[in-house]
């Protein structure tokens, strides 16, 4: 009778260092998630009506937006407020009107204008300002993406068109924003 105690004794302090060494085991770490992927960038020189270079777009895209910088050197723009938007085609060939780069991205055929409660269309942008010396430096935002389905760089890329006036983001088509005066092609 003395072996049983012995061997609930044996049994015992082997659950017992059994649980001990699983209790000294880390426990397995969870999966990592993948780092986000970086921001597809893009950059295109702007150019006027004389086809002269006058600044620079450079674009971020990310998972929800894409982020746009404009920088317009001094002299580029006349001062004040100027409509921004991206239009159709990423052609900027025809210098005196851009007329080539078409109307605005507009897959859903929303109505213009970003107050307007039938809109805004995809080339919808916030207005820009060009110091008195005709220099800007501005960034926006937009829910068009650069790449991937509905993209600016599709078949025939897009262009970002400054206009001379600015956009009250309401009146059809362009918000009353004016002649084409400067052009960016994306693709």
């Amino acid at each position: 009778m003395r072996r049983l105690p012995s061997v609930l004794a044996l049994a015992a302090s082997t659950a017992f260092a059994a649980q001990a060494a699983l209790a000294q085991t880390a426990p397995a770490a969870p999966a990592e998630a993948a780092p986000p992927a970086a921001p597809q960038t893009f950059e295109s020189p702007i150019q006027n009506g004389k086809g002269e270079p006058i600044g620079k777009i450079m674009i971020r895209d990310g998972a929800s937006s894409l982020v746009m910088r404009v920088t317009i050197q001094p002299g580029g723009l006349p001062p004040g407020w100027h409509g921004i938007h991206f239009h159709a085609v990423g052609d900027c060939s025809d210098t005196a009107k851009f007329e080539k780069s078409k109307a605005h991205v507009n897959h859903d055929q929303s109505k213009h204008g970003l107050l307007n409660p039938e809109g805004p269309d995809e080339g919808d942008l916030p207005n820009v300002f060009a110091n008195a010396d005709g220099s800007v430096n501005a960034e926006v935002s937009s829910e068009t993406p650069l790449t991937g389905e509905g993209a600016l760089k599709d078949g025939d890329g897009s262009a970002l068109i400054i206009h001379a006036n600015e956009d009250d983001h309401t009146t059809q088509p362009i918000g009353g924003a004016g002649a084409r005066i400067a052009c960016a092609v994306i693709k």
